[in-house]
């Protein structure tokens, strides 16, 4: 089996693959307080909670935007997994073009998207990803990952706003039942959703119309994508599992390149 890891800003989303069939689905709090010895003995709990064992793993598979965790996490897997995990980052093989000017600075995350947003459901297609930032991306028909655009998280958005202000009150994140709203509850609440939804369809609208084709798949992942496709009209698909799969699909095509001696 193959275990995955992507390591955001707020969470640790794993996932464990018998083949391309989803085994498991766990995810974790990202603390850079946690020492390797913490977050191994949380993910064999989670193991043994599901009668799975670590010596089930045969390959691990990370990406990261948080690099302050990364040597940690990977001391974890040599010592609770015996594996040396494979890092996505430059050099690595993907399957895709990267038609960014400098592919150093695109990350990880976003590497694994474009591979499986290609893989599961072909090109043009753009993918949303809303997490603690929410970044576009735009994969071509010939797989050509061609850019997109970074904005931030819309609780990052909620968090600024009323950390920036005197009197507005924290809220949670929810789709009101009307954009006109008659307290200062609803008011920012409506703000903040009916905002986003615009913000998710007019960069769509943009991006398509640059690409000149109105056909492009839209997919969403991340956290935030169940809520804001409720009501956004351009979201073709909701796939939470993006990114991992889009990690086991890069494990696999480095593991062949081995085999085969390339």
């Amino acid at each position: 089996m193959i275990f995955t890891l992507d390591i955001g800003n707020t969470n640790i989303k794993t996932a464990l693959f018998d083949g391309d069939r989803m085994v498991k689905y766990w995810r974790v709090s990202t603390n850079s307080t946690y020492t390797s010895d913490e977050y191994g003995i949380l993910l064999c709990n989670l193991f043994a909670h599901e009668g799975v064992s670590p010596a089930d793993v045969e390959g691990i598979a990370i990406s990261s935007v948080v690099p302050t965790i990364n040597f940690t996490i990977e001391h974890m897997c040599q010592n609770y997994f015996h594996l040396q995990p494979m890092v996505v980052a430059p050099g690595i093989k993907t399957g895709i073009n990267i038609k960014y000017e400098n592919p150093r600075e695109l990350g990880s995350d976003r590497i694994a998207n474009a591979v499986a947003a290609y893989t599961e459901y072909g090109g043009p297609c753009i993918y949303i990803d809303f997490g603690t930032a929410t970044t576009f991306g735009v994969v071509d028909e010939e797989g050509s990952f061609l850019g997109g655009c970074i904005c931030p998280g819309i609780k990052v958005a909620s968090e600024a706003l009323v950390s920036g202000t005197a009197k507005l009150p924290r809220f949670a994140i929810a789709k009101p039942d009307n954009v006109i709203g008659r307290t200062t509850l609803t008011n920012l609440q409506s703000g903040m959703y009916y905002g986003y939804v615009g913000l998710v369809s007019h960069i769509v609208h943009k991006i398509k119309q640059e690409l000149g084709r109105k056909d492009a798949m839209v997919v969403a992942t991340g956290g935030m994508a169940v809520l804001i496709s409720e009501e956004s009209k351009v979201i073709d698909k909701l796939d939470g599992l993006l990114t991992l799969k889009g990690l086991r699909l890069i494990y696999e095509r480095n593991r062949m390149e081995g085999r085969d001696g390339k």
